[in-house]
């Protein structure tokens, strides 16, 4: 019994330590000042950043103000809590080669109110704009947070939502041909002119 109890102590302990030592690997960006942005994000609690247009603020275009990653990303892992209002939309955007155009120069998954939406596209929420649509529909009602796993190793994508896979793709075989992935770029969360929470962002490179 004494052995079994030190076998498990000592399991137990190094868990424990490779447990921190994965947290310790991600940087976390839980304040307003650790991403670039000119919208109107603010620090509503601790670790939730809380994007409240201002009045006639609509679209998507506005790229400055969407938030930023303090630095460019080749391959990476990335886990963030997101919240949607009612109709809400919003996008994780990454492999951005020039910031001018978020949309052209890089690649995004989408984040939206598509709670018990059946029929699935790219523009689902899951789905990587004119790329891939998602495996499944795995966002939750509007108001509440949702989980997002992302990895991307060379061109091979994989995101999960809620712990369940939305995405398995090789995006460089996917991609539309006149839109090119690059090695390396930029990564941001979409200001979609709506209301859109997100928390706890944590990323490492790979």
């Amino acid at each position: 019994m004494k052995i079994l109890l030190s076998t498990l102590s000592i399991a137990l302990v190094l868990s424990l330590s490779l447990s921190a030592q994965e947290n310790e690997a991600f940087t976390k960006l839980f304040k307003l000042s650790d991403f670039e942005t000119t919208g109107n994000w603010m620090e509503e609690k601790r670790n939730v950043l809380h994007l409240k247009p201002r009045e006639g603020e609509t679209g998507w275009k506005r790229y400055g103000a969407y938030l930023w990653f303090p630095e460019q990303y080749q391959d990476f892992v990335c886990r963030f809590d997101f919240k949607l209002g009612e109709g809400g939309n919003s996008g994780f955007y990454f492999r951005i080669a020039d910031q001018s155009d978020a949309t052209l120069h890089g690649f995004e998954i989408q984040l939206r109110d598509d709670y018990g939406k059946e029929e699935l596209g790219p523009h689902s929420v899951g789905g990587v704009i004119k790329t891939s649509g998602p495996k499944v529909n795995a966002v939750k009602p509007a108001g509440e947070w949702n989980t997002m796993f992302v990895r991307l190793k060379g061109s091979k994508l994989l995101a999960r939502l809620n712990d369940q896979v939305v995405q398995q793709v090789d995006l460089e075989k996917a991609r539309p041909e006149d839109k090119p992935l690059a090695q390396k770029g930029w990564i941001a969360i979409q200001d979609h002119g709506q209301e859109f929470w997100v928390r706890n962002v944590r990323i490492r490179k790979l």
